[in-house]
């Protein structure tokens, strides 16, 4: 069950996302009335919007939200539109292995509505294809998930990946952070790790994805609000669509950002924008941040992560926040969709932060105890 913390006069209340429009009534029946309704992550989106509309505060349409949420629709949405982004096709139940040789392998096979990489897989030929659909029709079946749905099959496209995280200001869009992914993501599956701003990419690599990101948007109706856009950028320059979301950048990631002299963190920005108070500054407070998010290496059961202490010790590294206790149960990817915790470090320069977030890595130890389940 997913849960949500609604505030009206300082109180909370826990709502079930499970069901959209019912949360969204009770939303919208909170008193004092919000102000505002933001959602922080991929599942909440939708009932933001409704909420939002309901109260008759600002939101996007209902439709430029949903086709974020659907990563089939958004592709449709963006061909539609002209936007770069990877050649793609739906594949029915059986059907995977025959898109993928239509398109020419390898391909990146996808379930089209889940989120944090599970169930993205690569398949770079036909029996890869086969076993990579078989897999993922098991892993919408545990999700709850109509197991017979059409999956994504889309082009796979090599090369460096940054992330354009930004504001949607009256269908303007203002970047706050390009953010590098220092760790090349070729697959089979896509663990993200390292996260570094500023980006190193040329200016002119950087000044187009945001063209590129701000096109998307458009393109899918959105007008307000933050985006989280997720582009590669191949070997002639130029950069393609992988994904973009009508939120901030996800987990605890976002706590790394803060802007102009008075440090405002990201979710302050965010706010401001939905409640029409102008931002004094959008300027990083930092130099250069990043965070390392440490992945799950097995399946099976926690029994600790040693280095924590040694870690916070560390030169330049400001956190170190495990968020999985103990003794519970966690999957890695392709079936898993989180992370162990997170790792936050900051420097003169991206390079020093890179160093020192490796050497963070390098000295956290996980302990699985597995169940011989297989990556």
């Amino acid at each position: 069950m997913t849960r949500s913390r609604a505030s009206g006069d300082g109180s909370s209340s826990q709502i079930d996302l499970t069901h959209t429009a019912a949360a969204a009534d009770l939303i919208a029946r909170l008193s004092p009335a919000p102000q505002a309704v933001v959602a922080v992550d991929d599942q909440g989106v939708i009932v933001a919007t409704e909420a939002a509309t309901r109260l008759g505060l600002p939101a996007n349409p209902l439709g430029a939200v949903t086709a974020t949420r659907d990563k089939l629709a958004m592709r449709r949405k963006l061909a539609e539109a002209g936007v770069a982004q990877p050649s793609f096709r739906a594949a029915s139940p059986g059907r995977v292995p025959a898109e993928g040789s239509a398109l020419g392998y390898p391909v990146v096979v996808k379930p089209v509505g889940l989120s944090a990489s599970r169930g993205v897989i690569r398949a770079d030929t036909w029996p890869a294809a086969e076993m990579a659909e078989q897999r993922i029709r098991a892993i919408l079946k545990a999700a709850g998930r109509d197991s017979n749905e059409d999956l994504l099959v889309e082009e796979y496209v090599p090369g460096a990946e940054l992330i354009v995280e930004a504001l949607l200001i009256d269908g303007t869009l203002e970047p706050l952070a390009i953010i590098d992914k220092p760790d090349p993501l070729e697959g089979p599956f896509f663990e993200e790790t390292l996260l570094i701003t500023p980006s190193r990419h040329p200016e002119e690599s950087i000044a187009a994805s945001v063209t590129l990101a701000s096109a998307a948007a458009k393109a899918l109706g959105l007008r307000l609000g933050p985006v989280h856009a997720e582009v590669r950028i191949p070997a002639d320059g130029r950069p393609v669509l992988i994904e973009l979301a009508a939120r901030s950048i996800g987990g605890l990631c976002g706590r790394a950002l803060s802007f102009g002299l008075l440090g405002e963190s990201l979710e302050v920005m965010i706010l401001r924008t939905a409640l029409g108070i102008p931002s004094i500054d959008r300027t990083r407070s930092r130099r250069a941040i990043g965070v390392f998010m440490l992945p799950i290496p097995a399946t099976g059961t926690l029994t600790g992560v040693g280095g924590v202490d040694q870690v916070k010790a560390m030169e330049g590294i400001d956190d170190v926040i495990i968020t999985v206790p103990r003794q519970r149960r966690v999957a890695a990817l392709p079936e898993g969709d989180r992370y162990l915790g997170f790792v936050f470090a900051s420097g003169p320069d991206p390079e020093t932060v890179e160093h020192t977030l490796r050497k963070a890595g390098s000295a956290l130890v996980v302990e699985i105890d597995g169940e011989g389940v297989s990556r």
